[in-house]
């Protein structure tokens, strides 16, 4: 109950007498479970989950210290949640601020919600659990760790595998499959495996393209175990002069890497995302290579893929103690090839832990067919 202490400590903050959470990573995060179609109602009474038959022997199991309102297959969960809304308002004296999480409810949704609630003041919340969610206690970096390990070890056995037969495609199956037998849920989101001059395009999607007729192979993926996400690039080269990478490809590397080493030497408490990108981008800006680094820094992982903090030169976020990030400065030339080395790290008093080990030297980045 301590994520629910602290949300109550900034409901207090805000002067709210109850808070709705509808997201359902939100719901998680502070109960435990993991289903969906759920409400978590926050009020002075005891936290209420909300939800439906379906469910009702799953929250019992999984939030033993919360209580449950059950709707009938009859009802709707807003009529379930304004029935919810009017015990509060019974048992407050006067009119009653309610937060609603503004950023994950649809106007329709809103206007059920709120449809009838006489004396309740509907107040706008923006980010006050994903804030709580940037700070990973002992268990979410374990996860994490694990998470990390699923991934680097599919990575470490299925890059020996590939056949230059191999599409795109075929690979990010494989490490989905590879992940998934070291203990992985699945992936943390679809890998990007990029050949040649697709990884110039930082969001490719893989597709049908055979990697043995490329010099280069960009590989962008992440496990998730235990509801938490690792996310890894590592950008191979083919060595030797008929099919090798070009001289160019490899100072770029260098630089990319140089980059990204500066930038988590930057890392620690109280330091703020913003300087943390200005130390990549100063690297690249030297080598003449800033205006094809063409997006942040990085962004924070946890339950989701890019949760806070954001990673870039708009970033003004301190780092604080617990936050788990990613550092995946990139550059990227059109028609030619892309480069993108990325790690995951956590922030700790006393500077910064790299969780992920793959080596990422341009001699140890190579890929033989």
């Amino acid at each position: 109950m301590k994520r629910i202490d602290q949300l109550v400590a900034a409901m207090q903050e805000s002067q709210l007498d109850a808070l709705l959470i509808t997201n359902e990573i939100n719901v998680r995060y502070l109960t435990g479970f993991t289903g969906d179609s759920t409400y978590l109602l926050i009020s002075e009474a005891k936290p209420l989950l909300l939800s439906d038959g379906r469910y009702e022997s799953q929250i019992s199991s999984q939030c033993p210290d919360f209580e449950a309102l059950i709707r009938s297959p009859s009802d709707l969960l807003p009529d379930l949640t304004r029935e919810a809304f009017g015990a509060v308002r019974r048992n407050h004296a006067g009119p009653v601020r309610l937060g609603l999480e503004a950023e994950h409810l649809s106007m329709a949704a809103f206007q059920r919600l709120t449809d009838g609630c006489d004396s309740v003041e509907f107040v706008e919340v923006v980010g006050v659990v994903e804030r709580l969610r940037m700070i990973k206690d002992a268990a979410e970096i374990q996860h994490t760790r694990d998470a990390v390990d699923a991934a680097q070890r599919a990575f470490r056995d299925v890059v020996p595998k590939i056949k230059p037969e191999w599409t795109e495609l075929q690979v990010s199956y494989e490490l989905e499959s590879v992940m998934r037998s070291f203990g992985a849920e699945g992936c943390s989101f679809s890998p990007i495996v990029a050949a040649g001059a697709g990884a110039a395009l930082p969001h490719y999607q893989p597709g049908d393209r055979s990697i043995g007729g490329e010099s280069t192979l960009l590989i962008d993926w992440g496990a998730k175990y235990m509801g938490y996400a690792s996310d890894l690039t590592r950008t191979l080269h083919r060595p030797g002069n008929a099919c090798g990478a070009s001289d160019r490809f490899k100072k770029a590397y260098e630089t990319v890497l140089e980059a990204q080493m500066a930038a988590i030497e930057a890392i620690g408490p109280g330091v703020s995302t913003r300087i943390v990108d200005d130390a990549a981008r100063a690297v690249l800006r030297k080598a003449g290579l800033e205006d094809a680094f063409k997006h942040g820094l990085g962004h924070g992982i946890g339950l989701q893929i890019h949760e806070g903090p954001r990673m870039s030169a708009i970033g003004d976020d301190p780092l604080q103690s617990g936050m788990i990030i990613t550092v995946e400065p990139g550059v990227y030339f059109d028609g030619d090839f892309g480069i993108r080395i990325e790690d995951d790290v956590l922030v700790t008093d006393s500077g910064f832990e790299v969780l992920s080990d793959l080596p990422k030297g341009l001699d140890d980045c190579q890929f033989m067919l």
